[in-house]
């Protein structure tokens, strides 16, 4: 699909605002900017969201890796991207603060600010938000983009929301490539989720290793090949079946490396 044009303009913005963009939650919210919005000289990533079941823009690898650990952290409760700020306050933090406001190059039309992510988040009783920007580690020297930083900073210490700043050395690399090994099968057809679950009950308590009895499996069910692989992806996204996220997933370690969560009560009412 063609990017659309970066060119800013109030007739845009206006515009950006009246197709609700910064506006919503969950599944109701829509980005202030989407993956066709932005130049970008990454990758960029369009990933349907467990806790949101909605599409989400991600501009960089970076923001895909800190998206995949949102998701899978059960504290988290919404994820929003792309998350605009009031245009009339970050003009007015970089007037106070002598900072350049960033605007268009070539219409100078002053840009909406947004925060990469605005999470919602329950601790304990208590439900609340903190932004956080995302960064690689070598651009935290661009004098300018501190300049843009502090306008940030300032807007969310505003806002008494908690902000800061995510590098790639933030991120713990295993759980990031372990999550997104699972992270597309968290959503599966009806009909193969009972079949998911004979899985379960296939490979549990045995001794054997992992990549055989998936084999086994498919074996055994007629099933086409990659079959229990995909359904042993959902029980792990789903939480069903626990590994060690923090080291690389390994298919010829043995199923008591494997972790097994579901009671019994549980998965008949899932069932259900």
């Amino acid at each position: 699909m063609a990017k659309r044009t970066n060119r800013w303009t109030e007739d845009k913005i206006v515009r950006y605002y009246v197709e609700g963009r910064g506006n919503g939650e969950l599944s109701n919210y829509k980005p202030w900017l989407t993956i066709q919005d932005v130049p970008s000289t990454g990758r960029v990533h369009r990933l349907k969201g467990w806790k949101t079941n909605r599409i989400h823009h991600l501009l960089s690898d970076l923001e895909r890796d800190y998206f995949y650990l949102l998701d899978w952290t059960e504290d988290v409760i919404d994820i929003r991207e792309q998350y605009p700020l009031d245009r009339e306050k970050t003009v007015q933090i970089a007037e106070k603060k002598q900072i350049n406001h960033p605007v268009d190059s070539t219409t100078r039309t002053p840009i909406v600010c947004t925060t990469d992510f605005l999470v919602t988040i329950r601790k304990g009783k208590e439900i609340l938000h903190i932004a956080r920007t995302i960064k690689p580690h070598e651009k935290l020297n661009d004098k300018r983009v501190i300049e843009k930083f502090e306008i940030e900073r300032q807007y969310w210490a505003d806002s008494n929301v908690d902000w800061g700043i995510v590098t790639e050395l933030d991120l713990p690399k295993e759980t990031c490539k372990n999550i997104g090994w699972i992270h597309s099968w968290y959503h599966i057809e009806e009909k193969d989720i009972d079949l998911a679950f004979t899985l379960y009950d296939y490979i549990i308590d045995r001794e054997v290793l992992i990549l055989d009895i998936l084999k086994a499996f498919d074996n055994h069910y007629a099933c086409e090949a990659g079959t229990a692989i995909t359904l042993l992806k959902y029980l792990i996204a789903h939480k069903y079946i626990g590994l060690d996220m923090e080291k690389p997933f390994n298919l010829r370690a043995t199923i008591p490396s494997l972790s097994f969560n579901l009671s019994n009560k549980h998965k008949e009412r899932l069932i259900k």
